[in-house]
């Protein structure tokens, strides 16, 4: 919690009282239980994705809730102002054709918002799911090497992987998606749909501005 704290602490300052100040506080405490979950299943797994991989996220654009989109604008505000001030008119790093508008392919780390990131990026391959019966699944994810999976101890393969199986085979449980994604809807109960990167950031970093004026005039007043 401390760690996203620190990396919002401006546009917090900017937009105390507001709802929104609430959402951004609940969506660092979601974000980095995420964190310690994750880092708890790494150890104990010894199953972490290949340095500087990022397949699952070339072509892709993430869809946010409004929520995700909030955190998001926050962390632009913060940590890459410029960058947030275009994205407010619509201009965004990387070519919106070619997938997720913050993905670097000449970047080892591709990201250019890790710390802002959506729930999907954060969870994917290192997240379980929950089946209709209310049983935890997981699958690694399709990119990860075969040679990688081979030499785990014990091997793995590209299948899924039941409730009964997962702790045998890994060591360890992974952090529950449907948990986190039902935690994050209730913090919009009257909106649950979703939208691009492209079509709701905009829009999500406009209003975070507006807030931060009002704020500034009602303190000035």
């Amino acid at each position: 919690m401390e760690t996203a704290k620190c990396e919002l602490n401006g546009i917090l300052n900017n937009l105390r009282g507001s709802r929104e100040e609430e959402i951004l506080v609940e969506m660092s405490k979601l974000y980095s239980k995420i964190s310690e979950m994750q880092d708890s299943w790494y150890k104990k797994s010894a199953f972490t994705c290949p340095a500087g991989c990022g397949e699952c996220c070339r072509n892709f654009e993430p869809d946010l809730l409004d929520c995700e989109a909030t955190f998001m604008a926050a962390w632009l505000l913060e940590n890459q102002n410029d960058i947030a001030l275009k994205v407010s008119q619509g201009q965004f790093p990387f070519p919106l054709n070619k997938g997720c508008p913050f993905w670097n392919e000449n970047s080892p780390y591709h990201c250019t918002i890790y710390g802002g990131r959506a729930f999907i990026c954060r969870l994917f391959g290192a997240s379980a799911s929950m089946s209709k019966a209310g049983k935890l699944l997981f699958k690694p994810c399709k990119f990860y090497p075969i040679k990688l999976l081979e030499e785990h101890k014990p091997p793995l393969a590209h299948r899924q992987y039941c409730d009964c199986e997962i702790n045998d085979s890994f060591g360890s449980y992974p952090p529950n998606t449907t948990d986190f994604m039902e935690s994050a809807i209730s913090l919009n109960p009257d909106n649950h749909s979703t939208s691009l990167i492209r079509d709701i950031l905009p829009k999500a970093v406009n209003h975070l501005l507006w807030i931060s004026k009002l704020n500034g005039l009602n303190k000035a007043n």
